[in-house]
């Protein structure tokens, strides 16, 4: 039995008073408090501090806990579920307090703890030691909770500034139709004109996709029925040569606002309506990106990896309206790269000695590869830049309240075959946006949508001869790549009888080898255009649509 001094009481518990303890003892206590504190946040109070504290602070620990379990069991059972707590207004708001409010109980308990380790009575050269391990460790816990707060908090604000509140859209025979935009609203352009025009159409329940191009210069659009643009147009926008699809947009934002009360993009709105008419399928929602700052949003992504089948040029300064340019400001080489913005801004868009139908494939393979990069880890690690981005580059009608469900359907369809179709070669010819059949086009849509319904084994996704290929970095593209197979390399054709007429030089792209023999380089295609010798240099990169994503 145990002889105690009067009026004193000798502790027992080494943990609660350490007074007296050896060093070793106190080294191995401060750090027991410690582990608690980040495994199980409140523990170290109730054994050796406010038990009223450690109580309270445990019970929210098990409830955190509960609440992370329930979490990804719906998450498990429900991706997009959990994805809609993310990405919803008001429940992300919620998220935010709720997490912003753990990360500070929780460094108030490491404070709490670091009074209770009782630092001066640790031999001096393990003071900093414990110390340092408590900070690391209170950034590890709470500084992380504090961190995502703040990363949901900043996508909250940029899923506010592009996306909208409106009503959810419901599919439509089994699927979302989404047009994308791209706008180009330069200084010398009235208004923001969308120059490239795709729908994304998805299946509800898969995710499968099928990208339909329309090009810019398309005529006599059909307006979709219920359309307001149809008592202005009722037999299509057919007003002559002027009356391309893309000049909808500025038209009606500059002359018929009226016809769209209450809608806050008419000249969106209606251009949406007049693809749903112009392809028989019915247009749900749109996405602006404006091609002035989509470099911005690439190089948030850390650029985009393509491999490249033929050189595209940067194009110089613009030199009159009918398509002149100076000297190219530098080239992309064919061949596997990764671009950054700059470069891929170009690369979708530079059509100089190469149809639109060129570059639509190239815009397509650009789209896909971004796809590609899209995977959680990247997102996480620039989710700043790529939201800051997003808020300068892309506007949308889909509500926000939706956007989870959407970005669940994005990840079940990534590694399945695309759908491509283009309103133009090579699906049609080269006159048929002018003179289009909208009979043939419905006909079209609706083979390419049927080999992009239902899962991978499913039958109805082989059914027709819509272009679905796919290879292990995601989808290449109709035979073998996005756009028009090059044709073998005639580096033996005399240059000079093609000059004189004598002998048609054939088409590119060449892309080590001109048909001349000479090798290819930025140089000597500079030295072409420099020296006018256009009729070479156009068929030394023509059909540089050939592109795959990586």
């Amino acid at each position: 039995m145990a002889l105690r001094s009067p009026g004193r009481i000798q502790h027992t518990d080494p943990l609660r008073h350490p007074e007296g303890a050896s060093p070793a003892h106190l080294t191995k206590r401060a750090f027991t408090l410690l582990a608690l504190t980040v495994l199980v946040p409140g523990s170290a109070q109730l054994m050796a501090g406010n038990r009223r504290l450690g109580r309270r602070a445990l019970a929210v620990t098990v409830a955190a806990w509960a609440l992370l379990g329930l979490a990804i069991v719906v998450a498990l059972v429900n991706r997009g579920a959990a994805l809609t707590a993310v990405t919803h207004p008001v429940l992300s708001l919620v998220l935010v307090a709720v997490l912003t409010a753990l990360a500070i109980g929780w460094a108030v308990l490491f404070i709490d703890t670091l009074r209770l380790i009782r630092v001066p009575l640790l031999e001096k050269r393990m003071r900093p030691v414990v110390v340092i391990a408590l900070v690391l460790a209170m950034v590890a816990t709470s500084g992380s909770l504090a961190y995502a707060a703040y990363l949901i908090g900043v996508g909250r604000s940029a899923i506010g500034s592009i996306f909208g509140g409106g009503p959810a859209i419901e599919p439509v025979d089994g699927r979302y139709n989404f047009l994308v935009m791209g706008g180009d609203a330069g200084e010398d352009r009235v208004g923001r004109r969308p120059d490239s025009l795709s729908v994304v159409s998805v299946d509800a329940e898969s995710g499968r996709t099928a990208l339909i191009s329309i090009p810019r210069n398309l005529q006599n659009a059909q307006f979709a029925e219920g359309s307001p643009m149809r008592q202005v147009y009722p037999e299509g926008y057919n007003c002559g040569n002027e009356c391309l699809i893309n000049a909808i947009n500025t038209e009606v934002n500059s002359d018929h606002r009226d016809l769209y009360p209450g809608v806050d993009d008419p000249g969106a709105h209606a251009t949406m309506e007049a693809v749903s008419g112009t392809l028989g399928l019915t247009i749900q929602a749109y996405v602006i990106v404006d091609m002035g700052g989509f470099e911005q949003l690439i190089d948030a992504l850390g650029g985009v990896r393509v491999k490249a089948g033929g050189w595209v040029p940067i194009s110089g300064e613009s030199l009159d309206d009918y398509g002149g340019h100076a000297q190219p400001k530098g080239w992309i080489a064919p061949g596997e790269q990764r671009l950054d913005g700059y470069h891929a801004l170009w690369y979708g868009r530079s059509r100089e000695f190469a149809s639109d139908y060129d570059r639509i494939a190239r815009q397509q393979c650009i789209q896909q590869a971004m796809i590609n990069q899209l995977n959680p880890t990247a997102v996480l690690t620039k989710f700043q830049d790529i939201a800051e981005a997003g808020t300068k580059v892309v506007e949308s009608n889909i509500s926000s309240g939706q956007l989870g469900s959407f970005v669940d359907l994005a990840l079940k369809g990534k590694g399945e075959p695309v759908g491509r179709m283009v309103v133009g070669p090579p699906d049609f010819d080269a006159s048929f946006p002018t003179y289009p059949d909208f009979d043939a086009i419905h006909a079209k849509v609706d083979e390419v949508i049927a080999a992009s319904s239902g899962s991978a084994d499913d039958p109805k996704g082989s059914a027709s001869g819509a272009r679905t290929t796919t290879t292990a970095g995601g989808v290449s593209g109709h035979s073998g790549g996005v756009g028009l197979a090059a044709p073998a390399l005639i580096p033996s054709l005399p240059v000079a009888a093609a000059r004189a007429g004598a002998v048609p030089v054939p088409a590119g792209p060449y892309n080590e080898v001109g048909p001349d023999g000479v090798p290819v380089t930025a140089e000597r295609l500079d030295h072409l255009f420099s020296t006018g010798q256009n009729e070479l240099l156009t068929a030394i990169v023509a059909g540089n649509g050939e592109c795959t994503p990586l």
